[in-house]
């Protein structure tokens, strides 16, 4: 099962106690932020998108930047908040899927995905019989 620790989160580890990191890193303590103070980033964004209109290229700037920073949250912080659980896991997908999805991944690909979710535990027992 070596080649699918990559794909547990950081919370995963840190549960199963393989997590490396240093709790008294400020960087891995940073404060939530709060709904308000994500309303106030959009709309100054939102803003900067108003004051580029006339600027295609600068506007192109900031969907790349937007774009880099949807990868880098996608890989980082939602990928280390995944549950361990497959139950729990499978309720956020579900969730998901009834609230629109997640951005650019077509609704085909998260159904499919759920779908793997519900091999029957009777695979995933033979999986871990095989292993031993």
């Amino acid at each position: 099962m070596p080649d699918r620790l990559p794909l547990l989160s950081t919370t995963c580890m840190r549960e199963q106690g393989m997590d490396s990191s240093d709790p008294s890193d400020p960087h891995s303590q940073q404060k939530p932020a709060t709904s308000d103070d994500l309303d106030d980033k959009v709309a100054a964004l939102e803003q900067l998108a108003q004051v580029l209109k006339d600027d295609p290229q600068a506007l192109l700037r900031l969907l790349r930047r937007l774009e880099q920073l949807h990868r880098s949250i996608q890989d980082g912080p939602f990928r280390d908040s995944l549950p361990c659980g497959r139950n729990e896991l499978f309720r956020l997908l579900e969730d998901m899927e009834h609230s629109g999805g997640w951005p650019y991944i077509p609704r085909l690909q998260l159904r499919t995905f759920i779908d793997l979710l519900q091999v029957p535990a009777a695979v995933a027992a033979a999986d871990s019989a095989q292993a031993n």
